[in-house]
């Protein structure tokens, strides 16, 4: 499964589409989402360095903030994802495959599995 080998993945990763989303998501030069838990250990620091009760609405609003990089940043590589797909392969179900894409960009690159298939920057 490490070696992202077909008839050892599991069944939420398999499937040309899967592909093509790992695919997309790993040929992307920088994805705020993939960095963001640095972000948030940052965050993390700064609530107990400066007291819960003081700076509770900036907190607020600066977790707000992650989400909604993460939310729209998912939603745009999953549209992409799903209209390339429907172009390079029509006929295919593309269930699900926002979801999939945004869980993989939250991890990090080395950290993925399957692993990457392609390098940073490839044309899709």
């Amino acid at each position: 499964m490490r070696r992202g080998e077909e008839w050892a993945l599991p069944a939420k990763d398999r499937g040309p589409v899967r592909a093509l989303a790992r695919d997309y998501v790993d040929s992307r030069r920088f994805i705020v989402s993939e960095y963001i838990l640095f972000g948030v250990f940052v965050l993390i620091f700064i609530i107990f360095a400066l007291g819960s009760s003081k700076h509770s609405a900036v907190v607020l609003y600066v977790e707000l903030g992650i989400v909604g990089v993460i939310a729209i940043e998912s939603l745009y590589y999953g549209t992409m994802v799903t209209r390339l797909a429907r172009q390079r392969l029509p006929g295919e179900s593309t269930r699900g495959i926002i979801w999939y894409v945004a869980k993989r960009s939250l991890r990090l690159r080395v950290s993925r599995i399957p692993p990457a298939r392609v390098d940073r920057g490839a044309s899709i």
